[in-house]
């Protein structure tokens, strides 16, 4: 197929910490690296000017570039509207690492868009949602929410309702099929104005699942990344699989972000599992064989 994607793989699933990541990202053969950037030594609180350069170069050093960070907050996402002014600040300043690290994509999850447009929850994200989309276009940078909590339609409607495309999308297919059950082939085409990142991700649907007590919402338990990858390792409900074991159809999905012209990243990501190196090698390898 001769895909121009290039291959990024999140440091944090080597579960070897940043330098250790970074490490095993080169001997995988990755191009790119995502980086989580919200607590600990990445948090744009603790890294100064100097420290910010340093990291660039050490990532450049090691033939990597950053493919975008990871600005997930959890709780519920930006549907509280009173939790939104301090998620809202912490956004902008990851936003801004992003940039000086030489990355114009910060990914995320905004909670579940609410099937009532009219109510509090819906306006709570879309004010939020709208200034962090204004503030990224300010950096010509990208706010990308992970797809997977609702279908790609009614994705597609919340962001056309938004002043730019500063909130655009990191599609997931994974996610898409373990959860909300939509097509992800199908997605692309839905999404496609807006999707600016991806995540290499498999899985598979045991049974339906109500997103709200996977992904959290107002009234349910609130989202929190450790309990998804236990529901993705050992839940009834959906799994995550090896790349190419599960149901993304790789060869359409391919075909559909060739379609679309989207020459961005293929990040893989593997939030279980007991051997990640081992699986995200393979994943390099499997993701390569589009490129030949």
């Amino acid at each position: 197929m001769g895909i121009p994607n290039k291959i990024g793989v999140i440091v944090d699933s080597f579960q070897a910490g940043l330098s250790g990541g970074l490490l095993k990202a080169k001997e995988v053969g990755a191009d790119g690296v995502q980086i989580y950037a919200v607590s600990g030594e990445m948090d744009p609180a603790n890294l100064n000017t100097a420290a910010r350069k340093e990291l660039r170069d050490y990532i450049a050093s090691l033939g990597l570039e950053i493919s975008a960070l990871v600005g997930d907050l959890g709780g519920h996402g930006f549907q509280d509207q009173n939790e939104n002014p301090w998620k809202i600040e912490k956004s902008k300043r990851i936003l801004d690492l992003a940039v000086e690290l030489g990355a114009n994509v910060v990914t995320t999850h905004i909670g579940i868009v609410p099937e009532d447009r009219n109510g509090a929850v819906y306006s709570a994200m879309q004010q939020a949602c709208d200034e962090l989309s204004r503030y990224a276009s300010s950096l010509n940078a990208y706010f990308a929410i992970e797809t997977g909590p609702e279908p790609a339609q009614h994705l597609r409607e919340f962001l056309d309702t938004l002043s730019t495309n500063g909130l655009s999308v990191n599609f997931d297919p994974a996610n898409m099929v373990m959860v909300t059950g939509d097509d992800p082939v199908q997605g692309v085409y839905t999404l496609k104005e807006y999707i600016v990142h991806t995540h290499a991700k498999d899985g598979i649907r045991l049974r339906e699942v109500d997103p709200r007590q996977v992904y959290g919402a107002l009234g349910y338990d609130k989202m929190d990344h450790g309990v998804i990858a236990d529901m993705a390792a050992n839940g009834p409900s959906f799994r995550e699989v090896p790349l190419g074991e599960g149901k993304v159809d790789w060869p359409a999905y391919i075909q559909a972000l060739q379609d679309i012209g989207y020459t961005g990243y293929l990040t893989i990501e593997r939030e279980v599992g007991a051997r990640p190196e081992e699986d995200i090698a393979n994943a390099v390898r499997f993701l390569q064989r589009f490129k030949s």
